[in-house]
């Protein structure tokens, strides 16, 4: 996320990633799991507005979203959200169908976010999904970091993620774009200006012209990645565009119906390890955590390895974002990532072979 509007064509490709300041403040919430997490928490907030009978309703919902006993906690979170201390959630989204099948797919999206609520601050780690690492458990010495997820669920994630920046997660939630056609007929389609024309399944988009788009059009928006000149950087643009709209009329559905549709539209596309009073808690004492949006991209370098593409992660990078991450935290800065820990395969013979990534 360090930059949203990277283009691979610009005169300054050739500069180092690594080069590129950390933790940038964005006025609008860019992440495509931040942005269904708002939309949870305001969904939340909506509930409780409406009454007992819809608080029921989300809380009903919310259940089901519960996901217990994933992952071993490195503290006691419980006390950390009831002190009001900074927490951190692992974000992790997926498009492979509904959450809860046999085939689990890879992460294509996985973002540390910390919130911070003396600051009123989240802060949004991107980790490329290209990331080499190892994952316990895995026969390969080597994975792609999307790979996690497909070896050891949540938990291998996590405990991936853990080690690679020396970090504690506290919560994980993990989302599909399965939900995103069902949660945009629940507000009555969103309407958007799309930034290139294309045709792409029920999406016939013009460059500029703004349209409206149902569930299956807005889907199909924000899937197509082949005829985008920034490949998966115009898709996740395109994403955050589709889901910010629907953060607004969110906000802006008033009726009851609407907003059952809505919390049904979550069941089976969300799985998360924090209870609905979890939930309830940060709404409470960390609310204004989301008046400020700052975002960093842990940049590696890319690398042909025994013909399979990586991002190479060097060890000062993984010290650099880690410190940020632990210094949100109000932890102190780490010591134990050293070349023997970060299990990247980092090495002085691969080299950056383009400037790379930013989401």
């Amino acid at each position: 996320m360090a930059s949203n509007n990277f283009d691979p064509n610009q005169n300054n490709q050739q500069k180092r990633r690594s080069d590129y300041s950390h933790f940038k403040t964005h006025k609008k919430h860019r992440g495509l799991l931040w942005s269904i997490l708002i939309v949870v928490l305001i969904l939340l907030t909506g509930g409780i507005a409406y009454g007992y009978h819809a608080y029921n309703e989300a809380k009903k919902t919310f259940n089901t979203t519960f996901q217990a006993g994933q992952t071993n906690k490195l503290r006691n979170v419980d006390s950390v959200i009831k002190e009001g201390k900074p927490f951190s959630i692992l974000l992790m989204g997926t498009d492979t169908g509904a959450l809860g099948r046999n085939d689990v797919g890879r992460t294509d999206t996985m973002i540390v976010a910390t919130i911070n609520p003396k600051k009123e601050t989240a802060y949004l780690t991107s980790i490329p999904r290209d990331t080499r690492v190892q994952v316990k458990g895995d026969t390969q010495p080597y994975e792609k970091i999307n790979a996690a997820y497909t070896i050891g669920g949540a938990a291998g994630s996590v405990s991936t993620v853990e080690k690679l920046l020396d970090i504690p997660i506290d919560f994980y939630a993990i989302v599909n774009m399965g939900g995103l056609e069902k949660m945009v007929n629940a507000v009555g389609g969103v309407d958007v200006v799309p930034p290139m024309t294309f045709h792409y399944g029920n999406a016939n988009v013009v460059k500029g012209k703004k349209i409206h788009l149902n569930g299956k059009e807005a889907l199909d928006y924000s899937r197509m990645r082949e005829e985008d000149p920034l490949g998966d950087y115009g898709r996740q643009k395109r994403q955050r565009q589709v889901l910010q709209k629907l953060v607004v009329k969110g906000v802006g559905i008033t009726s009851i119906p609407r907003y059952k549709q809505i919390l049904t539209s979550l069941n089976g596309n969300m799985k998360t390890d924090m209870t609905f009073n979890d939930m309830l808690t940060i709404r409470t004492k960390y609310g204004n955590a989301s008046h400020h949006i700052k975002s960093q991209t842990l940049q590696g370098q890319d690398a042909m390895i025994d013909g399979i593409s990586y991002q190479v992660a060097p060890l000062s990078e993984l010290q650099k974002v880690s410190h940020n991450i632990r210094r949100t935290l109000d932890l102190n800065d780490s010591t134990k990532l050293t070349s023997s820990s970060t299990d990247t395969g980092d090495d002085s013979q691969y080299t950056s072979s383009t400037s790379g990534s930013g989401y």
